[in-house]
């Protein structure tokens, strides 16, 4: 197995790792800034999710910089990417700091495009990232973030930039969800 599959399969097995320190009740420990209060475990909850999501990107850069790229690599990459996600939104979902239906909206959005592109390589064509939906995972990636940290620190001083990153993230992944299957239409064959 090369570096970048190991690296791939260090974010898989850091999904149970990341959802432990969510959704396990125990005190690490909380620090306090005025009348707010973010706990140990939601810091290191937000330091896995923030290096298992740094590491998609660092996984495919070395895959593609030292030609590693492996049918493995391949099917673990997308695999890893939405173990992730879907891992913490779900997660989110039980803390009570994310509505069911938005986690619903974005976890299907990623399957529906995931079965978009197993049509098309079934017909031998791939559909690569684009622009829209590199921004879709950033977004998704601070969104989440800063629902893990309860919108710490900005919370402090009622700023919801929690609340704006999630629409915004469910704003641009549909958006995003929607570019992809007018881009490939075709790719869609419907029966009369």
């Amino acid at each position: 197995m090369n570096l970048a599959n190991k690296i791939t399969m260090a974010r898989i097995f850091l999904v149970p790792v990341l959802m432990i320190f969510l959704l396990v009740k125990y005190d690490l420990g909380r620090f306090q800034i005025g009348e707010e209060v973010i706990t140990v475990s939601e810091m290191i909850a937000t330091l896995i999710f923030i290096t298992a999501a740094v590491t998609d990107g660092l996984d495919g850069y070395i895959a593609r910089k030292r030609q590693l790229v492996t049918n493995l690599g391949k099917f673990l990459d997308p695999l890893a990417d939405k173990l992730l996600i879907s891992a913490a939104l779900i997660s989110l979902v039980e803390m009570q700091r994310l509505d069911a239906w938005i986690a619903t909206v974005i976890i299907s959005r990623e399957f529906a495009v995931t079965g978009l592109r197993l049509v098309a390589a079934a017909e031998g064509k791939v559909i690569a990232a684009s622009a829209l939906g590199k921004l879709k995972t950033i977004v998704q990636i601070i969104a989440i973030a800063a629902l893990i940290l309860n919108n710490f620190p900005f919370s402090t001083f009622s700023f919801p930039f929690s609340d704006i990153f999630v629409w915004l993230a469910v704003v641009i992944t549909v958006w995003s969800g929607v570019d992809y299957f007018v881009k490939n239409r075709e790719v869609i064959h419907f029966t009369k």
